[in-house]
């Protein structure tokens, strides 16, 4: 379950860029290659080249760090937000398209313009770690989400792409008693802090989509990737780097996932098809 938070392929060629670390300048002319599934399909992207410089938060979770080495693949510049530089950079690759900047959603917006400014999009995959607060949860999976979007707002920047968790909703689905969504509930009621943070930005007027991913693997990916409206999957899991695959090709097809609300799981029989169908298929609420 995407509940404690916080197959691979051929790495493609980067184009040469020049990196700017300044914020006014972050963003680079790149040409991202074609968007393919964890199983090599492939889907066109026309509308890579709009979004070339991504702000990452939750850069060194498990998920997130899965993001940023998925981007830089696909040849994004990318600016990493960590609470801890040092970790940050003993964790996450050596590359020129990669900026690690101090970024803490618990400490609110106007803290976190500067990191996203001139950014083109944002990927929360942020979670909040086990501790004695209580409200860890809340401070990270609800009023840190609503505070990067604010951040966004401010600086101007228009996509935003949140990692959530299936069973979120998990009460109107008629799943109280789903042994899972108790158990993660336990945790400072991190399946309704996620929910409310997720509310929040469908109100916001931000181009979004939310990924809400099954129980989380380190496992290589098995299976196909399956996607589903909200609301309709109470099972299953899928692999981190499954997801962050979901939540990169989400930038790739605008068209096909903006304002769109998925879950995914991987099924061992289910047919590989390409992420951006599959997006497509997801209807607009």
């Amino acid at each position: 379950m995407a509940g404690v938070f916080h197959a691979t392929t051929a790495r493609p060629r980067l184009l040469p860029v020049l990196v700017c670390l300044s914020p006014a300048t972050r963003k680079l002319r790149l040409t991202c290659p074609a968007a393919t599934t964890m199983d090599g399909a492939s889907a066109s992207a026309p509308d890579a080249k709009k979004t070339t410089t991504v702000f990452v938060a939750g850069s060194t979770g498990k998920t997130g760090k899965r993001v940023v080495e998925k981007l830089l693949e696909r040849g994004f510049g990318v600016v990493a937000g960590t609470t801890d530089v040092g970790r940050a950079r003993g964790s996450l690759p050596q590359d020129p398209n990669l900026q690690l900047v101090r970024a803490d959603v618990t400490e609110g917006a106007d803290k976190l313009v500067e990191a996203v400014r001139g950014v083109d999009a944002v990927i929360c995959a942020t979670g909040f770690r086990r501790s004695f607060d209580p409200f860890a949860p809340w401070k990270v999976d609800n009023l840190g989400t609503v505070s990067l979007v604010e951040a966004c707002r401010k600086a101007g920047v228009t996509r935003f792409i949140l990692v959530s968790s299936i069973l979120v909703n998990g009460a109107a689905m008629g799943q109280l008693l789903n042994p899972a969504y108790i158990v993660l509930n336990l945790f400072g009621l991190v399946l309704v802090a996620k929910l409310q943070a997720e509310k929040y930005i469908r109100g916001s007027g931000i181009n979004y989509t939310i990924v809400r991913p099954g129980g989380l693997t380190e496992q290589p990916p098995t299976g196909s990737i399956v996607i589903e409206p909200e609301d309709t999957l109470y099972e299953g899991s899928i692999s981190r780097d499954q997801v962050a695959e979901v939540a990169v090709e989400a930038l790739l097809c605008p068209e096909e996932s903006s304002y769109k609300v998925m879950e995914i799981v991987t099924r061992a029989d289910a047919p590989n098809r390409p992420l951006k169908d599959m997006f497509a298929s997801i209807k607009q609420k």
